[in-house]
């Protein structure tokens, strides 16, 4: 529609129940109206006109009663992935959730056995601790290495856990969420490799797949082989992609017919059906009409991570903010700063008025960090950059050139 989309209006969500506004607001309640949220993963940003419009239009024209996926539907799906990422999709292989962390949900119940053992690689999106905790079943924190800033999985790890017996899955976040890796193929070779061996089933969480930094590449874990895709569960949504996370769709990609079957019989047993007319209307304008104001909101994110980078090594001493390779996520190292988890947020938010998700929720290993959305408009980075300079010079001066 447009080859120059507005990535610098922001619309205050205050008000509207915005899950990260709303919590911003009940920790520090009087903000000036320039302050925004960094927390959530959706976007601070107006949503695609070729969306926004196609909605307007296909409202006019139907009815919203109860409305399962359509062709059109799927065919955008399937659309989508061969384009993006010469991924083969077939109609029946795809089941529509309310989203990808529900179908975390029901993957862990439909596939596992009370106090059955799920390997998680860490620090990791703090749902996937929640979706294994509340069904019972066994949380094996399988912790990534780090080194100055760089995250890689624990082979050796890994491989000893996927022999325990009782360990029956892998629930891999790629790209990572928080701290933004882009697996790359021979990394997930070495993967599919240790669950093959070791009759793992992986549910892959791969809603960020389409948010890559310049010179990054996804590989769906399951074009990796055909054995591999017939113990792979993927997650994917246009929810991510294009800030559509209130429309309740996302497309599990199940080819094996049996764990297709079973993760079906969950979503009966718990009621979860979709029937989202906006949903599945929103997704196919995503995937067909609005793929040119996703490349452009790539360009957003690429110069924001680099802002914040460059803003870290000339202003502070021993603070990192690594460049990421995927997501809008950047993963914020304030360690130096010696803080308990409680004594960094409340510095941050009461300080700084800088409103992140704490790293301490996505396990042991984010102690000292936050995340950053970088999904906002440039200017309210900058800002926010600048307050949280000001809090630790007055602070703490020692960590400020």
């Amino acid at each position: 529609m447009s080859e120059n989309y507005d990535f610098e209006t922001l619309l205050s969500r205050k008000g509207q129940g915005s899950f990260k506004w709303e919590a911003m607001y009940r920790e520090v309640p009087n903000l000036s109206d320039d302050i925004v949220p960094f927390s959530v993963a959706d976007m601070e940003l107006k949503i695609a006109p070729e969306i926004r419009e196609g909605l307007k239009k296909y409202i006019d024209e139907v009815i919203l009663g109860y409305t399962g996926a359509t062709n059109k539907y799927y065919e955008a799906v399937i659309s989508w992935m061969k384009r993006r990422h010469n991924f083969k999709v077939e109609k029946d292989w795809i089941v529509c959730t309310s989203g990808v962390v529900a179908a975390l949900y029901t993957g862990v119940k439909a596939y596992l056995q009370e106090d059955e053992g799920v390997i998680i690689f860490t620090p990791v999106y703090y749902p996937f601790y929640n979706a294994i905790k509340s069904s019972n079943r066994k949380i094996v924190d399988c912790g990534l290495i780090e080194i100055d800033g760089y995250y890689e999985i624990d082979f050796e790890k890994f491989e000893e856990f996927a022999k325990d017996e009782n360990n029956k899955m892998l629930i891999l976040c790629s790209p990572h969420n928080p701290v933004g890796r882009v697996w790359k193929r021979k990394e997930l070779e070495k993967i599919g490799k240790i669950a093959l061996e070791n009759d793992l089933i992986i549910i892959s969480d791969e809603i960020h797949c389409d948010i890559l930094m310049p010179g990054f590449k996804h590989t769906v874990l399951q074009t990796l082989s055909d054995e591999l895709a017939e113990i792979t569960v993927t997650c994917t949504a246009p929810t991510k992609s294009f800030n559509l996370a209130g429309i309740g769709v996302s497309n599990i990609i199940i080819k094996n017919k049996k764990l297709r079957k079973q993760f079906e019989a969950q979503m009966t047993k718990d009621g979860s059906h979709v029937f989202a007319a906006l949903g599945f209307k929103a997704c196919e304008l995503a995937y067909n009409e609005a793929e040119e104001w996703f490349n452009q909101f790539l360009k957003l994110v690429d110069k924001n991570q680099k802002l914040v980078k460059q803003f870290f090594e000339e202003k502070f001493i021993g603070f990192k903010a690594p460049l990421i390779e995927g997501t809008y996520l950047q993963w914020l190292d304030f360690r130096a700063l010696g803080l308990k988890d409680e004594e960094l947020k409340a510095f941050m938010t009461k300080k700084a008025n800088a409103f992140f998700n704490e790293g301490y929720i996505f396990g042991k290993a984010g102690s000292g960090f936050e995340r950053i959305n970088l999904a906002v408009p440039t200017r309210y980075i900058e800002a926010v950059l600048e307050r949280i300079y000001n809090a630790i010079k007055k602070e703490y001066p020692k960590f400020c050139k």
